[in-house]
């Protein structure tokens, strides 16, 4: 059996102001490719499925023409809730949904129930609830080695996990408001329905779970999880489990050989230029996890982060590869250079951030703009000083000029009164 862990699509977002929403259909697009070509049996969505609560009508269509591209290519979907998403509302219509091969995780009293799917030689299917050995029917007590006559044999029960926020969730789990103690409990309800099932046949068990696990390595574009009490859960929380596969993070990381983050599948964010965006591809069969690969998807457009004197920017031709690039630009003339931004986009057209870090700026810092203030003589030199106090670069001539006309006129205004 064939499982694509993926997460944190984050449907609708934008970048730095650019919209995402081709790109976004073009990375649905190769993932039903893949799925079709590879055989993909289940696709699991672990979180920030959307990246607003409230998205847009266009956002959740897309999410429509993903979900039917993927099981029309033959594969079952297990989706969970992140922290961006509005669980209730992309929970809406789950038993629905489950008819279609569309499974949602989203709601706390969902933990413990599990997407079961048979491991037997005629192939991974659904298990229903008629043939569920974790559940009242076709429940026997002859053993995992020997399963009874209604027992479909060794089973496949995916887990979800959704974000947990501690204060709206702790009293469900009976549990301290606190973000290790929710997740906590959630595992161990998770753990106590697989012994059960355990009981009576052979079950792997595959956890989605939206949370920041110790050891993994942030990005900029990921939504803060340690505000309101919420912190890191420790790794040892997910032993046992076949495989975790953990939404939050963007970048992808391997956490252990069976804990892992599958990152976003596009950058959202110039901190994750150095990512190779993808995902997991898990074999899983009778006896387990039997491997683990590496999946690549294409990026849309390459990030630049360049940094140096405009100039040189200019004219390197080393830089040729970042003119169709999403550019984040730091320059450090001495001088701020007039029109930065529009002289770089005559070469990179598509720079959208702009910063500035000059050389020596920080022996030019020392001096305060009270200190400049304090030596100014006049009306027009606090002035000029502000200038040169906030861009680097005095006023010229035009400017300073321009600055004592609109004094002299506040003069006669003042004189008038």
């Amino acid at each position: 059996m064939r499982l694509l862990h993926t997460s944190d699509w984050h449907l609708g977002r934008s970048f730095h102001g650019v919209g995402m929403l081709d790109a976004q259909r073009a990375f649905i697009a190769q993932l039903v490719d893949f799925v079709r070509e590879q055989s993909v049996d289940v696709v699991l969505i672990a979180g920030d499925v959307y990246d607003r609560a409230l998205p847009g009508l266009d956002v959740v269509k897309l999410l429509d023409e993903a979900l039917v591209g993927i099981t029309g290519a033959g594969a079952q979907v297990v989706l969970t809730s992140g922290n961006h998403d509005s669980a209730i509302r992309l929970g809406f219509a789950s038993r629905l949904l489950e008819r279609g091969g569309v499974h949602l995780r989203t709601r706390v009293e969902e933990l413990d129930s599990p997407v079961l799917f048979s491991l037997g030689e005629e192939g991974p299917r659904v298990v229903g609830a008629a043939e569920d050995p974790g559940g009242h029917a076709g429940r026997d007590h002859s053993g995992p080695d020997h399963p009874g006559p209604d027992h479909p044999g060794a089973l496949l029960a995916v887990y979800g996990i959704p974000y947990l926020e501690p204060r709206l969730v702790a009293g469900k789990l009976e549990a301290a408001a606190h973000h290790f103690d929710v997740t906590r409990a959630a595992v161990e309800r998770i753990r106590a329905d697989l012994s059960a099932r355990r009981g009576a046949t052979s079950v792997h068990a595959v956890v989605l779970a939206h949370t920041f696990a110790s050891g993994g390595i942030t990005s900029d574009s990921e939504r803060e999880l340690s505000i309101g009490g919420l912190g890191a859960v420790p790794l040892d929380l997910f032993e046992g489990f076949a495989y975790t596969a953990l939404g939050h993070l963007h970048g992808r990381q391997e956490l252990a050989p069976n804990v892992r983050y599958s990152g976003s599948p596009l950058a959202y964010s110039f901190s994750e230029s150095k990512h190779r965006k993808g995902a997991w591809l898990l074999d899983v069969g009778p006896d387990g996890l039997a491997g683990v690969t590496e999946v690549l998807w294409q990026a849309p457009r390459e990030l630049a982060v360049l940094r140096g004197r405009l100039a040189e920017l200019l004219e390197s031709p080393e830089l040729s590869w970042a003119e169709s690039a999403y550019c984040q630009v730091t320059l450090t003339d001495r001088v701020r250079p007039p029109q930065a931004m529009e002289q770089l986009r005559t070469r990179f057209p598509d720079t959208l951030v702009l910063g500035f870090e000059p050389e020596g700026g920080a022996e030019k810092g020392k001096i305060s703009y009270s200190s400049r203030v304090a030596g100014a003589q006049d009306d027009l030199g606090v002035c000029c000083g502000f200038l040169d106090h906030v861009r680097g670069r005095p006023a010229g001539d035009q400017e300073t000029a321009a600055l004592r006309e609109a004094l002299e006129a506040v003069r006669l205004e003042g004189a008038e009164l």
